[in-house]
């Protein structure tokens, strides 16, 4: 029998309670399936992964077509779904409340609202405005008593501003804000990690691993409470098809072919 959606959200929240988990992010119903059979506890989407199925750059898909997305992973796994919901597809609060009242109804377990603004010259949102953003996230959310678990980013490193107080303080205004797991994509060194995750606390940190180096282990040390990949998964997926599609059109040999995985994927997603 199906899982409910209540019943993954509350699964979800129950990872935030202890631990470290990885939501591994997978960009189609095929990749999702295929990380349920391995045993993940739960996934996430990557705004990156998915908009490169649809032969656009990240951040140009629209609200429509993430919502159709979300739905689609949502009714083909047992698992709960944390979405990758960029900026909320808006710059205003109310826009930003909108939007995340749509993507709650796909069936999502957890969303994540980043406070940049895709302006290289103010990348980040002024702090004020980024907090009511927030705010309205929440409330979105609370309207209809949905559970689903809301997500502070501060995109400061990412976007060149690798300010670690900057960041700290962000989220934990997030947090007060409403925010229920904080999140700053590429910190990367074990003093930044352990630094954010004891200025925060209570409150569970997400840490983005997109390089080789840590271990599960050695980020649960840390006190990280999940682990996600974003677009690394479909980079690794993108990187085998060009690297053998270009051997066969500058060099009209085959020999990347031999690398291809040799499960029964049929024997798996019929099971």
């Amino acid at each position: 029998m199906p899982v409910s959606t209540q019943d993954k959200r509350a699964a979800f929240r129950k990872l935030h309670e202890t631990g470290c988990f990885v939501i591994p992010n997978p960009w189609d119903v095929g990749g999702a399936r295929a990380l349920q059979h391995l045993g993940f506890k739960a996934i996430a989407s990557t705004s990156a992964g998915y908009a490169w199925t649809t032969g656009r750059p990240d951040n140009r898909v629209t609200v429509d077509d993430v919502c159709d997305h979300l739905t689609a992973l949502c009714n083909a796994v047992d698992l709960p779904v944390n979405a990758d919901f960029e900026g909320g597809f808006a710059h205003k609060p109310e826009k930003v409340a909108a939007n995340v009242a749509r993507a709650v109804k796909t069936g999502i377990a957890g969303l994540s609202i980043e406070d940049s603004t895709g302006d290289r010259e103010n990348p980040l949102y002024e702090r004020a405005f980024a907090i009511e953003r927030i705010k309205a996230a929440r409330a979105a959310i609370d309207a209809d008593d949905s559970g689903t678990l809301l997500v502070g980013r501060c995109e400061a490193f990412l976007v060149g501003l690798p300010d670690l107080a900057l960041v700290i303080d962000r989220l934990n205004a997030y947090a007060e804000a409403g925010a229920d797991c904080l999140y700053a994509p590429r910190i990367r060194s074990k003093e930044d990690i352990s630094t954010l995750v004891k200025a925060v606390h209570p409150k569970p940190v997400n840490l983005l691993i997109d390089f080789p180096g840590l271990s599960i282990a050695e980020v649960a040390d840390l006190g990280v409470r999940r682990i996600s990949v974003g677009s690394s998964l479909a980079r690794v997926a993108w990187a085998g098809f060009m690297n053998t599609a270009r051997e066969i059109a500058e060099q009209g040999t085959f020999t990347g072919l031999g690398n291809g995985f040799r499960g029964d994927l049929n024997k798996m997603f019929g099971a």
